[in-house]
């Protein structure tokens, strides 16, 4: 049955990729055995990992994205190890047991990724942007983003403070189809703070007896100067770029910042008012 899954992923994942490269990608291969964990580190946290056959053995956190996997291995046939990012990046590899290994430690670089998930659509046909539309958006959006960070705008008073980390939103801009949400983490502490995830949700209040939450998390187009650390006392300016929406007054956006290998967690809560009120 696993089998089986894995086969109709993997042809699933193939017309999605189909269009978006039409280069032929020669798979890489992976030794591992029983008696080693071989380690496999990807440019974005890990979001779902698939080996096609039970003798191979690949675990990583599920409950909290991590950037790393373990691979492990019994003797038998070849197979192959199915990778996929938080950004939606797709590595495929061929897997092998071998009794002695030379390597235990895979850094996976970013353009060893087979493609994305989804591919990136630019009107309600379906057609996937050319490489020159793309690189011009995201040129525009670097620009932008600078533009906005120089500026001295700010759109009210929209922040969050737990343990000397202090969350806050300075301005929210609408271009074009866009909106512009500029970002400020402080870190008043005497800690650096890592940097695990800036998460971006739609949270919807559910009307009745039974009141309840429920958040759907957004994808930003482009993100522009993220951080990865913020040294104690310093401040970090960034920027995230979401297409335009709107909220009705039962629905906020939320901003969840999350420490790596630490407690200090944040969530920000930003009204419909200023979603649909933007500068």
């Amino acid at each position: 049955m696993k089998n089986h899954i894995f086969i109709s992923t993997l042809v699933l994942l193939s017309f999605f990729t189909k269009g978006y490269s039409q280069s032929v990608h020669l798979l890489d291969t992976i030794y591992a055995n029983d008696q080693k964990n071989v380690a496999l580190f990807f440019p974005e946290p890990i979001r779902q990992g698939i080996t096609g056959s039970e003798n191979f053995i690949f675990t990583y956190n599920r409950e909290k994205e991590q950037y790393f996997g373990l691979l492990q291995a019994k003797p038998g046939k070849e197979s192959n190890l199915l990778i996929i990012n938080r950004n939606g990046s797709i590595f495929s590899y061929i897997v092998r047991y071998k009794k002695h290994l030379e390597k235990l430690n895979y850094f996976i670089p970013k353009s060893s990724s087979i493609g994305n998930e989804k591919p990136i659509v630019i009107d309600s046909t379906g057609i996937v942007a050319p490489k020159e539309q793309i690189e011009n958006s995201i040129y525009y959006y670097q620009k932008f983003c600078s533009y906005l960070l120089d500026r001295k705008q700010r759109i009210g008073w929209i922040k969050e403070r737990d343990e000397n980390i202090v969350l806050k939103i300075e301005n929210i801009v609408f271009d074009k189809e866009e909106l512009y949400f500029v970002i400020q983490i402080e870190n008043k502490s005497t800690l650096d703070y890592d940097l695990n995830f800036l998460d971006f949700s739609v949270q919807t209040r559910q009307k009745g007896k039974k009141k309840s939450l429920q958040s759907l998390y957004q994808k930003p187009l482009f993100t522009y100067n993220q951080p990865t650390k913020i040294a104690e006392n310093e401040t970090a300016r960034l920027v995230y770029v979401m297409p335009k929406f709107s909220l009705s007054d039962d629905r906020r956006v939320i901003l969840e910042l999350n420490e790596k290998n630490g407690e200090r967690n944040l969530k920000l809560k930003v009204s419909h008012k200023y979603i649909n009120n933007p500068n």
